[in-house]
């Protein structure tokens, strides 16, 4: 089987405090895209993980596919293992949460070929440990995520389809967030204050200051719509994007883009494809 790991956007991402261990607390919307990698996985017998696909530069223990699947297999004891090649659509240090998702897709997908059953409630604290943005993709809805982003509440924005330009650039989040020209005191919300392109993204001034090619894009992009204000960078960057309410006009827009810039259309996607994978 193929398994599905879907990009993801941030509608909006405030920074609304920091923890005393250096966390920052924030308020973001999680919204799905049709559109990520993927990945092939088989169940071993002999208990080993192999990467048939590695990435470039990344040691097999940092690499977050194995360690997924390591972690599931410690914790819950079990003595099988997986062959996993993993086919990379979106670029690493973009925003779009690919790693996250990655990750999230071996621990649903082995939860099943495995048999272990863990609950959704289980694999989210599973997933944590490996990313903030893991528990998301494993809750498996657009949300309303705060804490660190793992404290999420379903929400359901419209439908739309999204024009997303990948800059060519890898973006440190955490020199983002240990930036000292950071803004870390948005005011906090509630979920019943939200509305369809509610908010802004904290992080995207600084990467736009400190990485040219994103203001670029970002530029570039909001040159074509009416509603600048629907134009932001997802996550700490480096990946911008728009909503639009009819996929033509998405495409249309995309059809335009300088043939340096790199990009796609995809439609939001308001459940995970494997959301069946745990209970």
């Amino acid at each position: 089987m193929i398994y599905p790991a879907p990009a993801k956007l941030n509608l909006f991402l405030h920074v609304v405090g920091r923890r005393a261990d250096g966390y920052h607390l924030l308020q973001t919307l999680f919204r799905f895209l049709d559109f990520g990698d993927s990945l092939h996985i088989t169940p071993r017998k002999d208990g080993e993980i192999r990467l048939l696909t590695p990435l470039a530069g990344v040691p097999e223990t940092s690499d977050l596919c194995w360690r997924a699947a390591r972690l599931l297999q410690k914790h819950t004891g079990c003595r099988l293992g997986a062959d996993i090649e993993l086919v990379k659509r979106l670029p690493m240090g973009g925003g779009l949460g690919g790693g996250s998702s990655d990750a999230a897709t071996v621990l649903l997908a082995l939860n099943r070929l495995w048999g272990v059953n863990l609950s959704r409630t289980e694999l989210q604290s599973l997933g944590l440990s490996l990313g903030a943005d893991v528990p998301v993709f494993v809750f498996g809805r657009s949300a309303f995520a705060e804490g660190v982003g793992e404290v999420l509440t379903a929400w359901m924005p419209a439908p739309a389809s999204y024009v997303v330009l990948m800059p060519p650039a890898h973006v440190s989040t955490p020199a983002i967030f240990t930036h000292p020209g950071l803004t870390r005191n948005t005011p906090s919300i509630r979920i019943a204050a939200l509305f369809d392109g509610f908010g802004h993204n904290d992080l995207e001034p600084l990467a736009t200051a400190l990485y040219p090619e994103v203001s670029d894009y970002l530029a570039w992009l909001k040159g074509q719509v009416r509603n600048q204000e629907s134009v932001r960078m997802t996550g700490s960057g480096a990946c911008v994007f728009a909503g639009f309410s009819e996929r033509a006009e998405a495409e249309a827009v995309f059809a335009l883009r300088p043939d340096h810039m790199n990009g796609f259309v995809a439609d939001g996607l308001d459940q995970h494809p494997l959301y069946g994978f745990a209970d």
